[in-house]
């Protein structure tokens, strides 16, 4: 196994919109095969694990095919269930893990590739994530969807729920970025990264990449022309089939 580049879908059965979910049928398979068979399509990666505490989606992953991970029950959040699942890898410090969150179906693979090219070029760049210019506008206001500002150098300053920026004045519009759960990071930086006491800024939004901003390490964005839908719910669940099902005729 290429021991430079890997990635690691977390996956739990439990969620308080939507249990069960990476085990929801679309179009005859598990969510969560979407996913990792998605992921098995970009160029850059040549291993893909399935990280889970529940021993259902263990079991679904086999039963396709797939590599998965056993681990504690106890995480806080994805990136922290990576970590565990990474240090049974035995993967040099340097080398890039990928997180592709298990509620992205339909995400475009070369997505993957945009996601770890800021590592690949800058060893000084530890964490990198994707963000997408919102074009829907009921997705500034959704606190689904993540907002994002960055400074000049496309480095994170901020992600939020709610709708950043503000437009204090009627005769200037702003542009507006959601974020989308794709990173990538550096081994080394995951260690560093998962012993970081909850940030409360995490705490309050509920997104784990303020943790990292909180302590001061810098997140590079890439903005990627490729939208993605998160599935939260059941009606999301049917979008996606829908669109599935689209493509499958070959319809444009």
């Amino acid at each position: 196994m290429r021991r430079d580049v890997v990635c690691i879908i977390p996956s739990r059965y439990e969620s308080s919109r939507f249990p069960g979910k990476p085990l929801a049928d679309l179009c005859g398979k598990p969510m969560i095969q979407h996913v990792y068979e998605r992921v098995s399509h970009a160029k850059a990666i040549p291993y893909v694990a399935v990280a889970t505490d529940d021993e259902r989606i263990f079991d679904a992953v086999k039963k396709f095919g797939g590599n998965a991970i056993m681990t504690a029950a106890t995480h806080r959040s994805g990136t922290d269930r990576i970590a565990e699942a990474v240090r049974t890898l035995n993967l040099p410090p340097e080398a890039i893990v990928v997180n592709i969150q298990g509620d992205q179906p339909i995400f475009e693979p070369a997505q993957v590739d945009e996601v770890i090219a800021p590592l690949l070029a800058n060893p000084s760049i530890n964490m990198s994530t994707l963000i997408y210019k919102i074009i829907l506008a009921e997705e500034i206001t959704h606190p689904h969807a993540v907002k994002t500002v960055f400074d000049h150098e496309e480095f994170a300053i901020y992600f939020s729920r709610a709708t950043i920026p503000y437009v204090r004045s009627k005769n200037m519009t702003a542009d507006y970025y959601k974020h989308h759960g794709i990173y990538a990071y550096r081994r080394d930086f995951l260690d560093i990264f998962t012993k970081l006491p909850e940030g409360k800024l995490e705490k309050l939004e509920a997104l784990e990449q303020l943790r990292a901003l909180e302590y001061g390490y810098k997140i590079k964005i890439v903005i990627t022309k490729h939208d993605s839908v998160e599935v939260d719910n059941e009606q999301e669940l049917e979008r996606v089939r829908q669109i599935l099902l689209k493509k499958a005729k070959g319809d444009n």
